[in-house]
């Protein structure tokens, strides 16, 4: 898809440019009272969040922000992988995929030996996160993305909608209430921003509260959490611009070192005229930040043509532009509990986002860390509102994501010291030498913490089971599960079995036949799905509520080797009665390919199988043996509420 070709114009990329109009602010409606889950903030994680919760009718959500209306300029463009398999979970990836430009190649430029004056490429090579996923890492307006999140939120059972034009003014949450789960701890007071406001002020008070409001969060604040971490002296420009140049690699991404200039990165954006440029800027005094620099978007553009040199850079239009300092800081804790509490201390309180984790921009993490913080979080504060899980299930939020956010921390200051041209502060006597081969190794070491699909949690209650692993190698606990495709007994339809893992709060279990037939009665593999389904300790029996579709809670899938199978042969359980009407379900069951094995490309044993437990954020919680039923039961026994 092309677009942009005249100028630059936020909105729907479905619409041609020619009719495409800003996103409207929307009316300004009263905020309710009184809600289970207020949300501060509607970057990638506060929508997400909101994306989450719109899936539940007896949840009541409010999401709130200071802005007039929806964002309509991109900052965090960057898609990864694993965000786009979130989006998946959405039913939006398609139109992620459709729009955004496809990261396949980059490419390293650096002076010309013969001519230092000049630059010179001196590697061109593919992006090394390709095949980490079956979805490519891409660059889109941040603004679209939150649009599509936010058609989701509309088009859901709750119909929710963003509440803008609302300052946060005070936020507190009292101790003597938070342990009671019917009580509503948290007051909030917001005051109006926009013009017919007239600064009017209104109060919500809320079971929970998710702060997604950015690095300068109040939420944050008033629950006393301290960022921890490096200050910013180096300071960098983004612009997003639109420009005639010889450049020969203006629509792959490159890293440019200049002799004595900085340096630049570029990044092409969908469309396929847009293009972002970070420009290397010098350090920043001590206690000074990137809004006391006193420069324009043309001192960027002339300090990249300076870079560029011996090629030409005729920018035509700067759809938009900042300046950033680059330092990473993490928030102590994630939750309002203090620090050392017990897990019988209920959090009502969390950050996400920027609010818990604050790093430089150039390595895309920003919007692809985010956004999965509160997918972490979502399913689990709706889980225990639901009263479906203990609400100790709520301390793991804390637990999975702040090692993630510190990972993250490290990968940007290494990054931040590999891409700059000027030496730390305190350093000053000469000019750094960026070593390009020190940056691709490091991108090629980090391409799965980058594109987000090695991201993996701690051993806990809802990671566990290492100890099978074998029986499934492909399948990493603790990380996403894996797509793989396989085909759909029933018709012969070819599909992803991770697209089957959508963000509506259920538990899956893949189960992964050995060689016997799950035809016959004495196989293992037909016991367990005959414990599943009618076993008094099966956790399908016992945490599904009564009258409610047997999967409503734990949706249950298989994969057999077996080619020629028929749906009606098997268990009764794989093939449910559901709804009002007792209609069967015939997607519940799939084969392997010839030539294209799930087996083969998981690492699945053959001979025995396994079961694999996938939570309702994409993640392996465990691998356990298709005999381990007392096992199953008591994996879901140790934070499930048992419900008939």
């Amino acid at each position: 898809m092309q677009y942009h070709l005249n100028g630059f114009k936020p909105g729907n990329y479905q619409v041609p440019d020619k009719a495409r109009k800003p996103y409207p602010n929307p009316p300004v409606a009263d905020l309710p009272t009184n809600v289970d889950v207020l949300i501060v903030g509607t970057g990638p994680a506060g929508l997400t969040m909101a994306r989450q919760m719109a899936e539940f009718e007896d949840i009541k959500t409010c999401i709130v922000d200071m802005a007039p209306g929806p964002l309509l300029f991109g900052r965090a463009d960057g898609i990864s992988c694993r965000t786009i398999e979130i989006m998946e979970a959405f039913n939006s990836s398609e139109m992620v995929v459709k729009e955004t430009y496809q990261l396949k190649q980059n490419t390293f430029w650096e002076p010309d030996a013969q001519n230092p004056q000049n630059i010179k490429r001196t590697e061109k090579i593919a992006d090394a996160r390709a095949g980490l996923s079956e979805f490519t890492h891409g660059i889109v307006n941040q603004a679209r993305l939150h649009e599509l999140l936010i058609d989701g939120m509309r088009n859901s059972i709750t119909q929710l909608e963003p509440h803008y034009s609302r300052e946060l003014i005070d936020l507190s949450i009292d101790d003597a209430l938070t342990q009671d789960l019917q009580a509503y701890p948290i007051t909030a007071v917001f005051k109006r921003t926009d013009a017919a406001g007239n600064g009017k002020t209104e109060t919500v008070k809320a079971r929970y509260v998710v702060g997604c409001d950015g690095g300068r969060s109040r939420v944050r604040k008033s629950m006393g959490i301290e960022l921890q971490g490096d200050s910013a002296n180096k300071a960098w420009g983004v612009m997003d611009i639109l420009l005639n140049t010889d450049f020969p690699d203006i629509r792959v991404k490159s890293f440019i070192q200049s002799k004595d200039h900085g340096a630049v990165m570029t990044i092409p954006r969908e469309g396929g005229y847009l293009c972002r440029f970070y420009v290397e800027l010098d350090l920043l005094d001590k206690d000074k930040r990137a809004s006391d620099v006193k420069m324009t978007e043309k001192d960027l553009i002339a300090k990249a043509q300076k870079i560029f040199h011996p090629y030409t850079l005729d920018v035509k239009e700067v759809a938009w532009w900042s300046i950033y300092e680059v330092g990473q800081r993490i928030a102590e804790r994630f939750d309002n509990r203090p620090v050392g509490s017990s897990e019988d201390i209920i959090p009502r309180g969390f950050v996400a986002g920027d609010a818990c984790h604050t790093h430089s921009p150039k390595g895309g993490w920003g919007l692809n860390t985010s956004l999965p913080d509160t997918f972490n979080l979502g399913w689990k504060l709706a889980s225990v509102l639901q009263r479906k899980s203990d609400p100790k299930l709520l301390h793991t939020y804390e637990t999975e994501r702040r090692k993630v956010a510190q990972q993250l921390i490290d990968a940007d200051r290494e990054l931040s010291k590999l891409v700059a041209t000027r030496p730390d502060a305190g350093d000053d006597s000469k000019q750094a030498k960026v070593d390009t081969a020190k940056i691709e190794a490091f991108m090629k070491r980090q391409s799965g913490f980058v594109s987000g699909t090695a991201i993996e949690y701690f051993p806990s209650y809802i990671c566990t089971g290492q100890q099978h692993q074998e029986l499934a190698s492909g399948f990493k606990i603790g990380q996403r599960f894996h797509s793989v495709e396989a085909q759909r007994t029933a018709d012969g339809r070819i599909e992803h079995l991770g697209h089957l893992v959508k963000a509506d709060g259920r538990w899956r279990l893949f189960i992964f036949g050995g060689e016997q037939s799950p035809i016959d009665t004495s196989s293992e593999i037909y016991k367990l799905i005959d414990f599943l389904a009618h076993d008094i300790s099966s956790p399908v029996i016992k945490f599904t509520p009564k009258d409610a579709d047997i999967d409503s809670v734990i949706d249950t899938y298989t994969v057999f080797q077996q080619q020629d199978l028929s749906i009606h042969e098997l268990h009764p359980y794989l093939w449910p009665g559901k709804g009002k009407y007792g209609l069967r379900d015939y997607e519940k069951v799939y084969q392997s390919q010839p030539g294209n094995d799930v087996y083969d490309l998981r690492g699945v044993n053959r001979t025995d199988g396994c079961v694999v437990v996938v939570r309702p954020d994409q993640h392996i919680a465990a691998i356990l043996p298709i005999t381990a039923h007392l096992e199953l039961a008591e994996f879901f026994n140790h934070f499930m509420i048992q419900q008939n």
